[in-house]
């Protein structure tokens, strides 16, 4: 038993179940079928390595996830791009996570922003500036192989005068990209500084500036990956999106339901929780590749109320407990983020994800896992 602190300010006994979950102990390693499915994956820290970035447990972490049979997203937010990760990090990390993916048959998939700039000199050098910074990174991506996810960029949302800027950059680069790429439209709560991107504050007219990337250059744009925590709003998106355009949902809130989809569509997924989910979320996945829509939704529903948890506000610090999970799950030795990022979140967070996580059985080794929660507690002065 362990002694977790509650919001209350109070305490709660809990007895962890002691045994993972069947798909934690032996994955199948099958990738699934009827959806994409891209695991958002976080960079594990180490001071003394280059860029500050543990390789070898980062380069793990993702072939676990190749091995649950997902695909990874590469240098996203959940890898703290504009938040600790540099673009030259960002690029040497692409740059190895796409040679693991050749050597395993596995699907990758990397950022490409803007973020060598800051925003300071983006609003200096105007709009041109931060094409070019584009043009740089899309390159650099699709010379890995990897196909280039186009990022929300914090530069464009300080410099663009309105839509029509929007327009002409992100024209601009599909035009030069060589393979189609998947647009990503990140909301402010994932993001404060990308208020009002698309040139308007108001989503239904966002949605339409969007929408007109899109549909001026449909055999460039492989998908979209809309990360807005609405699925009304992204369903109502993905019924407008031209034939053969996937919609990627973005949304670690309703995941389950979009990805399950309706008779008019479905949404396949680029999550940054389906990193501490990974082992689950592919076996749901693959239940649904069998046509069972309810056996799905029974394995992969009750991992939501661990998703909301992680999600909750402010949403930008989800990846605390992207990390503390990979801690105790055995993928990291110490529970860490870059710059410090690991205390973004209180001891009671940090306890109520670990024992979602238990419940679903997500850890290989339950007593290791136990064990190092502990020390997560006693850290912060919490003694369990």
């Amino acid at each position: 038993m362990i002694r977790l602190p509650d919001v209350s300010g109070g305490w709660e006994t809990y007895t962890p179940r002691g045994r993972p979950d069947p798909a934690v102990r032996a994955p199948s390693g099958a990738r699934p079928a009827s959806r994409a499915i891209l695991a958002a994956a976080h960079v594990v820290p180490a001071a003394s390595e280059p860029y500050g970035i543990d390789w070898e447990a980062t380069l793990a972490l993702r072939r676990h996830l190749f091995d649950c049979g997902l695909g990874v997203a590469e240098a996203m937010d959940t890898a703290q791009r504009g938040a600790g990760l540099s673009w030259a990090a960002a690029a040497e990390l692409t740059k190895r996570s796409a040679a693991q993916a050749r050597a395993l048959g596995g699907t990758l998939a990397a950022g490409a922003g803007t973020d060598q700039l800051t925003v300071a000199e983006a609003e200096s050098g105007g709009v041109g500036l931060v094409r070019g910074a584009y043009e740089e990174q899309l390159g650099a991506v699709e010379e890995t192989g990897a196909q280039a996810v186009l990022m929300a960029s914090r530069a464009l949302a300080a410099t663009a005068a309105g839509e029509d800027e929007y327009l002409e950059v992100y024209g601009h680069l599909l035009r030069q990209a060589s393979e189609p790429v998947i647009l990503h439209w990140l909301g402010p709560m994932f993001d404060p500084a990308l208020e009002g991107y698309w040139g308007s504050t108001d989503l239904d007219a966002a949605a339409e500036v969007f929408l007109k990337v899109i549909e001026d250059h449909p055999d460039k744009v492989d998908g979209v990956k809309v990360s807005l925590l609405d699925a009304g709003r992204e369903v109502a998106l993905r019924r407008r999106l031209p034939d053969g355009v996937r919609c990627y949902t973005g949304d670690d809130f309703h995941y389950p339901e979009l990805i399950a989809g309706d008779r008019r569509g479905f949404s396949h997924a680029l999550l940054g929780v389906f990193g501490p989910l990974a082992p689950l979320a592919a076996d749901a996945v693959r239940t649904l590749d069998t046509g069972d829509t309810a056996g799905f939704r029974a394995r992969l529903d009750p991992t939501v109320p661990l998703a909301r948890h992680l999600f909750a506000a402010p949403t930008r610090h989800y990846k605390t407990g992207v990390a503390l999970l990979a801690h105790l799950a055995g993928h990291q030795a110490q529970f860490a983020l870059l710059d410090g990022a690991e205390r973004h979140r209180d001891a009671p967070h940090l306890a109520r994800a670990y024992r979602l996580a238990d419940e679903l059985g997500l850890f290989p080794d339950p007593e290791r896992a136990e064990s190092r929660m502990r020390n997560v507690l006693a850290e912060r002065g919490v003694e369990a």
